[in-house]
């Protein structure tokens, strides 16, 4: 049950390619983002589309599949868990950022 606690599961479609870290010990970092969309009908019945952008980190080996099968468009199921941390802008304000760490990745579509 311990790891129901923080477990997040997306399908959705890559808003770009993923950008390729590699850290001084040669492992690989990917960052990229996902778009998920839910669709509903207001109350004039309009048709509406809510896009919601995730952004999504992979390590090791998920990153090198990343950098060869990924690219702009492509949908993708990513299965992880949540993470934030935070960061110092130029100008030194506190910033913070919640992404996706992956730990599971599924390619679907074409």
């Amino acid at each position: 049950m311990n790891s129901l606690k923080n477990k997040v599961q997306l399908i959705g479609n890559l808003g770009n390619d993923p950008e390729m870290i590699t850290m001084e010990n040669g492992s690989k970092l990917a960052k990229f983002s996902i778009a998920t969309n839910e669709t509903y009908k207001n109350s004039e019945g309009e048709k509406v589309t809510d896009t919601q952008w995730h952004n999504v980190v992979a390590w090791g080996k998920l990153a090198e599949i990343a950098e060869n099968y990924l690219t702009k468009g492509k949908e993708v199921m990513i299965e992880g868990k949540l993470m934030t941390r935070s960061y110092e802008t130029k100008e030194g304000e506190k910033r913070y950022i919640t992404e996706v760490k992956c730990n599971e990745m599924l390619m679907l579509g074409k």
